[in-house]
């Protein structure tokens, strides 16, 4: 048997020993907060497949191990173990970066061996690492795109779970004030603190690699992966904010041209509202545009740095995709969204930072199609924070201000 078909059994074993250990993982964050949420049943049945799967994936290293010591790769090249390793320059990281990339789609064992000798925080292979320069690129596109990830807070983490703790606004007191020098200073003003978890998961996308990308030049490589990346980690993480934003506590209907101005002045805290913005979908951006005040003026203005962009009172007019943000309702009586605060203070974005990439011609069709499928990994999690920062409004028709003047009497 060969040895690229040794290696991708060895990396398909890895991957299913990835998803039972997120599995476990996250059955135990969840018995944390409800002891009957599994039975002993399931819970061992967990255990025990993990225990198989991590056997087969070890039985995999070692099969792909042997054959390869076997085989002559390349020849030994004579090291100077005195000799300091040179540092790369970022063109040349680059180069390295497509090589192994282009190795790695062609099964070369000794690029192979090199990709999976790197491991994840379990042990286990995260296959060809992006380089973080290669990474700030990806996350300069996916700015371009209008990702709802610069709207929040995020923050770097290099564990797999752990918990951060926040406090309120509408929870924060005051320092106590000390009327003598020596005074002691009293323990009743402890502040209401929150505590919040974060589990990292895994998201992944497939995508197929022609010959032809593999016969391109380095920059045009990284160009392509670096825009499919970019769209698909925008998609992936608009989803997961919006998921957190949801959360938020719900407001009354709005219904009216002075319950969007109302939304400015009492939604969320003052301190918080001088950094608050307007979120909406498409569809409810197309109501809001008509809505007028007494004297035929618009509800809407451009923003004066930044015609393209609406704004209410001053505060921008976020716009998503109606795929991404969807109406409520029916077709017949849509339900828009309406959402305002500061997603800074409701929610938070832990990025793992470990992108990563692995490719088969086996599986998801490849062998059947004679293809090689690549899949990328996207490592975070998103957890709404302060949830009275934010607040979820929304609409179905909104009317005009009305008229707070008398008309003139006829003749007068």
């Amino acid at each position: 048997m060969d040895l690229n078909t040794l290696n991708n059994a060895w990396i398909e074993a890895g991957h299913k020993v990835e998803d039972l250990q997120a599995k476990q993982s996250e059955m135990a964050v969840a018995l944390v907060a409800d002891p009957n949420k599994y039975t002993d049943e399931e819970v061992s049945k967990v255990k025990d497949d993990l225990t198989a799967a991590t056997k087969s994936r070890d039985f995999a290293k070692a099969a792909f191990t042997d054959a390869q010591a076997n085989a002559e790769v390349t020849k030994p090249v004579a090291v100077n173990a005195s000799a300091e390793p040179k540092k790369l320059t970022n063109e040349q990281l680059k180069a390295k970066f497509v090589n192994e990339f282009k190795g790695m789609i062609k099964g070369n064992p000794a690029v192979v061996n090199q990709i999976d000798s790197s491991t994840d925080a379990n042990g286990d292979a995260i296959g060809l690492t992006i380089p973080q320069d290669i990474q700030t690129a990806i996350h300069t596109l996916v700015r371009q795109y209008n990702a709802l990830q610069q709207y929040v807070n995020v923050e770097s983490v290099s564990t797999l779970s752990g918990s951060r703790v926040y406090e309120k606004w509408s929870d924060v007191t005051p320092l106590a004030n000390l009327d003598a020098d020596d005074a002691t200073i009293g323990d009743n003003d402890d502040p209401k603190l929150t505590i919040i978890k974060y589990l990292i998961k895994r998201y992944a996308g497939i995508s197929t690699v022609t010959n032809t990308l593999l016969k391109d030049t380095a920059e045009n490589i990284l160009a392509w992966l670096s825009s499919w990346i970019a769209k698909k980690v925008v998609v992936t993480r608009n989803q997961a904010i919006i998921a957190a934003m949801n959360a938020a506590p719900s407001k009354p209907t709005v219904a009216k041209f002075d319950d969007v101005k109302d939304m400015v002045s009492t939604a969320v805290d003052p301190a918080i509202a001088t950094t608050s913005f307007f979120m909406t979908n498409v569809s409810g951006l197309a109501v809001l545009n008509k809505v007028k005040d007494a004297m035929g003026n618009y509800l809407l203005q451009p923003n004066p740095t930044q015609p393209d962009v609406k704004q209410v009172d001053g505060k921008n007019i976020i716009v998503v995709a109606d795929r991404w943000l969807p109406s409520a309702g029916t077709a017949s009586a849509p339900v828009y969204p309406l959402y305002f605060g500061d997603l800074k203070q409701a929610v938070t974005l832990f990025d793992r930072e470990q992108m990563s990439l692995l490719s088969t011609n086996i599986g998801a069709g490849a062998f059947e199609k004679d293809l090689t499928k690549i899949r990328v990994i996207d490592r975070f999690d998103v957890e709404a924070t302060d949830t009275e920062a934010f607040v979820a409004g929304s609409f179905t028709a909104i009317a005009d201000q009305t008229a707070n003047f008398a008309a003139a009497a006829s003749g007068k």
